[in-house]
């Protein structure tokens, strides 16, 4: 009998996992003793990070998509479908627009983060992203010509994806301003939900006086409420009131329902145990990137790893041996500090960040993996 494991989500973690186990079970898949399914709701893998230089006309947003077809190991039995329902007792899946259901042995979940304007009244009106491929387009239209006036950026909500891309456009966009020689006739303000700059404690004290010293108002303890896209005010659950002539957001995050239905996680995350990845309630699932709620950063990199060690796990489960390999809390992550100066962080379970000093050469480096990611969603890196 074959053992299948279903991968959900073709992003950076399902990709790269999929790859991985094409490699690592090469001999049970060809001998018909693995079967390995990945399934997307989409024919496209998108690699989210080139969003953030949409808007100012950096780069487009089909450098950042591919053929999930041409990305994946042939060895994959790859399927563009929705799963409409998760049943971790019988062990099956549901497919939106197919009679019938999928039998799985192995589950992983890799379905990612969703964006949720609606829950703050006006800003799905009122407000522009970079977070999605239409927002990144749509606040490319407003930032090209803004020549003057009070840009906002407001941090809504935590969690979010890749928590430095806040910090990183305000820095993009002083620099930017600058070298066109608008920065004066423009203020920027910066505002974050809790007492600090950002929600890990070693990246806002690095961060803090960057801010200060190119001039960014910052607003913490400000929780957004309301936005009223005709009088442009953006008003928080603390009382303070911003006055706006250009409102990005970073919008409320959450899961997919399907996780919630599931039984799996609130919120649409799954609750696992952080260091093996497997669900807490339910047998034989894992879950990872976005969707794996153990409190670290939810980035590309975490996925990375993340999806290595679930590759692991699952070729010693298929072999008989005991699964050992084990999370550490990796993260990597490069901080743009402006248009041709970035940082690099590091860290993990045990030890904190700490950013080192930007450098045009870190910056060159973020824009050289950016080119490389599609390696590392093939598992070639």
């Amino acid at each position: 009998m074959s053992h299948h494991i279903v991968i959900v989500g073709g992003g950076t973690g399902g990709s790269v996992l999929a790859n991985n186990l094409a490699e690592r079970l090469n001999t049970e898949i060809t001998e018909g003793d693995v079967n390995v399914t990945l399934v997307n709701d989409g024919p496209d893998h998108v690699y989210k990070p080139v969003w953030l230089y949409v808007p100012f006309g950096k780069r487009e947003p089909e450098d950042g998509r591919r053929r999930l077809s041409e990305l994946i190991d042939d060895r994959i039995d790859l399927r563009n479908e929705r799963v409409s329902e998760i049943d971790t007792d019988a062990k099956q899946l549901h497919y939106q627009d197919r009679a019938g259901s999928v039998d799985y042995d192995s589950l992983v979940l890799a379905t990612g983060s969703t964006l949720a304007p609606e829950e703050i009244p006006g800003l799905a009106k009122g407000g522009h992203d970079y977070y999605s491929e239409d927002g990144a387009v749509a606040l490319r239209e407003e930032l090209l010509p803004f020549t003057e006036g009070h840009l906002v950026l407001s941090v809504i909500g935590t969690p979010h994806m890749c928590p430095a891309a806040p910090l990183e456009f305000v820095f993009m966009a002083d620099d930017w301003f600058r070298k066109r020689g608008l920065r004066e006739a423009i203020e920027i303000t910066y505002t974050y939900p809790t007492d600090r700059v950002h929600g890990n404690p070693n990246i806002a004290e690095w961060a803090k006086p960057l801010l200060d010293e190119r001039n960014i108002n910052v607003e913490t303890f400000f929780n957004a409420e309301e936005v009223d896209p005709e009088s442009k005010v953006i008003t928080s659950m603390e009382g303070p009131d911003l006055d706006y002539d250009l409102l990005v957001s970073i919008p409320p995050h959450r899961g997919i329902d399907l996780i919630k239905e599931a039984g799996l996680g609130d919120n649409g995350w799954v609750s696992v145990d952080k260091h093996t990845l497997e669900a807490e309630h339910a047998d034989d699932v894992y879950a990872l990137g976005d969707t794996a709620e153990t409190g670290v950063p939810k980035a590309g990199s975490v996925a990375h790893y993340q999806a290595g060690v679930v590759a692991q796990r699952l070729s010693s489960t298929v072999r008989g041996y005991p699964a050992t390999a084990t999370y550490d809390g990796k993260t990597i992550c490069f901080l743009e500090t402006g248009m041709d100066e970035a940082s690099f962080v590091a860290f993990d379970y045990e030890n904190p960040p700490n950013p080192v000093p930007p450098s045009q050469k870190l910056h060159w480096s973020k824009l050289a993996y950016n080119e490389a990611y599609w390696l590392t969603a093939r598992g070639l890196l």
